[in-house]
């Protein structure tokens, strides 16, 4: 086994941070204390903050500058760039406060997927979405701040540490899952479910299907993993999160969604999959000015509110743009039948005109090339025919 790291502020978190070393040396494992400090002191680790800081674009200077603020955004910054220098990391922890966790995450969330990370912190128990984005951080709330070995700490950094080393030695044991499998990723929310099915039912004995929530951080998991390489193609039928985006519910897309399809110039098959709904909370967090719109209650923790005919238009235009920046095959379908289950005849959220409103817009948004085509189809998204129509136009991609 390689190195793992532990990495941190050693200045004020060194006791921590060389307990958690204890524990992990004590399993056999090979470590390597990597300092984080901004303040200029020296501390008993392996690779020193100037080593790390070396790695800032701008260099040293430009992260020991003498304002804690600008030293540690900097400090972030050049450790990320030093991990995404480094090979044969068997695993990474860190334990620390708000400032020690958003200093650490950005470098875990650098590393391919599988790779094993703990991040111990003392905001592990609110939203985390910022600190694990698209990775497979695991997060341990400290319950305690992360100050001093006591009865909480020692207990709390220990089974972090613990679980660490079961993943890095569990890993290691592992036979690696080998798929010579061209690898895709489809798009998916429960409204959109029994097509995403019968799409991957269709495809799974000859590619590697790989299943996305459509949450915000689903998309963006799809994308990195476009961007590293790691997808051949996408089948983006649930591109809901473009709602939540544009209304502001709580599992909204970034500006930069469809951006690794861009980028890399790889098939896209997309649909309009739950345009038809922004999430929130529970009824109670959904914002005041939209208290009289049409909410349907998902479960307990999921208000769905049905897009307007306005909104739509707005999607519509914003997804087109996006799409007419693609340089690979594009199509781009819209299901007259409905996008989404609640989206059907007699159900919740069954609105042709604003379903109109989304599809003029793209109608009249998107430059349509031979390469790059919007369809119009008169099922809904999830009847089979509309699953194997996209199945049918995906197996006439050379990939």
């Amino acid at each position: 086994m390689t190195k793992v790291i532990i990495a941190g502020t050693f200045d004020t978190k060194g006791a921590e941070l060389h307990f958690v070393r204890d524990v992990l040396t004590g399993e056999g494992l090979d470590v390597r204390l990597v300092d984080l400090s901004t303040s200029g002191t020296e501390a008993d680790t392996d690779v020193k903050p100037r080593d790390i800081a070396a790695y800032h674009p701008g260099g040293a200077d430009a992260v020991f500058t003498g304002d804690r603020g600008t030293a540690v955004a900097a400090m972030t910054k050049a450790y990320e760039q030093w991990m995404l220098a480094q090979t044969g990391v068997a695993g990474v922890i860190s334990a620390g406060g708000s400032g020690g966790t958003a200093l650490a995450a950005p470098a875990m969330r650098a590393l391919p997927v599988g790779v094993p990370k703990v991040l111990i912190s003392t905001v592990a128990s609110g939203n985390v979405e910022q600190y694990v984005g698209p990775a497979d951080i695991f997060m341990l709330h400290s319950v305690a701040d992360v100050q001093g070995i006591n009865s909480i700490t020692c207990e709390v950094l220990g089974n972090g540490a613990d679980a660490l080393a079961g993943m890095v030695k569990g890993r290691a044991k592992r036979t690696a899952v080998t798929n010579e499998k061209s690898a895709i990723g489809l798009t998916m929310f429960g409204v959109t479910t029994p097509c995403v099915q019968r799409v991957m039912s269709a495809l799974e004995s000859d590619y590697d299907c790989l299943v996305f929530h459509a949450t915000g951080t689903g998309g963006r998991a799809m994308e990195k993993l476009m961007d590293s390489g790691m997808l051949s193609a996408v089948i983006d039928l649930t591109t809901t999160e473009i709602c939540d985006m544009v209304a502001g519910g709580v599992f909204a897309a970034t500006e930069d969604r469809f951006g690794a399809s861009i980028r890399a110039g790889r098939p896209y098959i997309g649909s309009c999959g739950a345009l038809d709904m922004v999430n929130f909370a529970a009824p109670e967090t959904v914002p005041e000015k939209y208290r009289g719109r049409l909410l349907y209650e998902h479960n307990p923790q999921i208000t769905l509110m049905r897009t307007t005919a306005e909104e739509n238009a707005v999607m519509g235009k914003w997804i087109g743009a996006r799409l007419n920046e693609m340089t690979g095959p594009v199509r781009f379908f819209l299901p007259e039948g409905g996008v989404s289950l609640l989206d059907a005849p007699e159900q919740a959220f069954h609105d042709p005109a604003a379903n109109e409103a989304l599809f003029g817009a793209l109608e009249d948004t998107v430059t349509v090339t031979a390469d790059r085509q919007l369809i119009r189809v008169p099922y809904n998204i999830n009847d089979p025919d509309f699953a194997d129509l996209i199945v049918e136009t995906f197996r006439g991609f050379d990939l």
